[in-house]
């Protein structure tokens, strides 16, 4: 794809500059009356500090002091612009980076121990011989056993640097023995898109779940194997999708504009703008597309279905989006810690900013979605707020809403009963994982071999574990209301099942085959 013609402002997600929010190196230069005055608040801060570190009565952190001090600045600012604290950084960076060095396994802390949900295909642990269900007790001699044992130390013994060394003790419960094994660690990616498969003959679908450096190769390579399948449609899955990199999203939306159609324009400060458009490149340009949107959807999805909407290039299915419409550049100190700070607005190609109100504070910002419930959107389009002031119209003449998010062309209310709003989170949560694999661990051996239709029937032609699921969830004492909701229930359950038996692409086969946007989808 060429980029020459795609003009990325300097205020993106990635930009990095490194310096001191409190204080710093001070060059002696003639300053202004307003600088003086800026200058003499950051000396009374690190005075402060200062003071308290050498003289208060008790023994006091000072780091947590700056952070909290840090992150009272950056509240009273926007939603958006935030303090990561350096022991969240690495794994927030990490998150974006789209690998890291270790062995390679799926796992949860099963009461004390280290339990693999999956070795991940084709990785070190896989390579070494460790199988699903496989307890870790200890790596090169420490143990990992314990009510102590953290997720934080975990990491810090199992990754490394690439081709180092671990030498773990297992404990294989199917075989009732425990044994050594010598794992070569190596890169892992951390997948931002979940899958790429066809629905059917001509339709092929994309679920992306963030926008992280390796986004857009991965989104690619899904596309490029699907065109090759014969898909001629294409649904792409942006619902729970929170953002991440500005240009993964323009890069992603290119493959699908025609040359020179404008993707998004931002918007800083001091009014300068800057616009990105498509080049003549894309691969998926008259195929015809779906996007697929929920109220989780924000930011870097927002970008893709602003972009898909306002070029008429395709149907956006879904629920109105979350409604963030702030571009964030990352600030690093020494320590590792960052702050991401909000230096733009972007706009849609029609000039809508679909930013939501955050005039009334973080708290209520971010309790967004009890409103939508509490006033029925998640559930009839009429009952969605739009100020007529924010209408745009695209080239066709389509009507389109700034203000709060984007609204899309067709509405699908969200699946489960009135009142279990909570149950699609629950369902595509590690509280599912972990329960499937408790069942599967109780007697592995009952399902070695079976298909996947096998797998369907015996799940979902009995109650047993959907009442065990209940159980474990403990819905009793719980406003969850999971048998009103019962087939949706067991249909995550089933696809759990298949995506630890067999794979990621059984998961997506059962998750899929009742979804309602999906078969919305299907129809246009």
């Amino acid at each position: 794809m060429k980029v020459d013609k795609v003009y990325f402002p300097l205020i993106i997600f990635t930009a990095i500059a490194v310096g001191f929010l409190l204080g710093g190196t001070f060059i002696k230069a003639p300053v202004s009356e307003k600088q003086n005055a800026e200058n003499q608040t950051k000396r009374k801060l690190n005075k402060l500090i200062d003071f308290i570190d050498s003289d208060y009565v008790d023994e006091v952190n000072t780091d947590s002091i700056v952070d909290q001090t840090v992150n009272g600045i950056l509240e009273k600012l926007d939603p958006h612009s935030v303090y990561i604290a350096k022991n969240e950084a690495e794994e927030v960076a990490q998150n974006m980076k789209g690998n890291f060095v270790g062995i390679g396994v799926n796992f949860f802390i099963d009461k004390d121990t280290v339990a693999v949900i999956q070795p991940i295909a084709g990785g070190p642990s896989e390579k070494a011989g460790i199988k699903a269900g496989d307890r870790i007790l200890s790596a090169n001699g420490e143990m990992l056993l314990g009510k102590k044992i953290t997720t934080e130390k975990l990491y810090s013994k199992l990754k490394g640097e690439p081709n180092s060394e671990v030498t773990l003790l297992i404990f294989r419960k199917s075989e009732n023995k425990k044994f050594k094994v010598k794992v070569l660690r190596n890169v892992i990616p951390v997948k931002s898109v979940d899958i790429a498969l066809m629905l059917n003959k001509t339709t092929g679908y994309i679920k992306i779940n963030r926008f992280a450096e390796t986004t857009y190769t991965e989104f690619k390579s899904g596309l490029n194997k699907l065109i090759k399948q014969g898909a001629k449609s294409l649904v792409l899955d942006l619902r729970n999708n929170g953002g991440g990199y500005l240009e993964e999203a323009v890069f992603i939306s290119d493959e699908f504009l025609k040359d020179e159609k404008l993707i998004v324009f931002t918007k800083n400060r001091k009014g300068r703008i800057d616009k990105t458009f498509a080049t003549d490149e894309g691969a998926f340009e008259n195929g015809k597309l779906t996007v697929l949107i929920n109220e989780n959807s924000a930011s870097a999805s927002e970008i893709i279905a602003g972009a898909i909407q306002d070029n008429d290039r395709g149907l956006i299915i879904g629920r109105r989006s979350f409604g963030k419409g702030l571009v964030q550049r990352e600030m690093q100190f020494d320590d590792k810690s960052t702050v991401r700070l909000t230096v733009a607005r972007y706009y849609t190609p029609t000039g809508r900013s679909i930013q939501k109100s955050y005039k009334e504070g973080n708290e209520e910002y971010f309790n967004d979605f009890m409103h939508r419930y509490q006033n029925g959107e998640l559930y009839a389009k009429d009952s969605i707020k739009v100020a007529d002031t924010l209408k745009f119209k695209t080239p066709k003449g389509r009507i389109v809403y700034g203000g709060g998010g984007i609204v899309p062309d067709i509405f699908v209310p969200i699946e489960t009963a009135k009142g279990n709003e909570i149950i699609p989170l629950l369902m595509q949560s590690g509280a599912v994982t972990n329960f499937v694999f408790t069942e599967l661990d109780a007697n592995r051996n009952t399902f070695k071999g079976m298909s996947m239709q096998q797998i369907v029937a015996k799940i979902e032609t009995s109650d047993v574990y959907f009442n065990n699921f209940k159980h474990f969830v403990n819905t009793s004492e719980s406003f969850i209301d999971l048998d009103s909701n019962k087939n949706y229930v067991k249909r995550y359950l089933t696809a759990e099942f298949c995506r630890q038996l067999l794979g990621e692409n059984q998961y997506y086969q059962i998750a899929l085959k009742d979804d309602m946007m999906v078969k919305e989808a299907l129809k246009h």
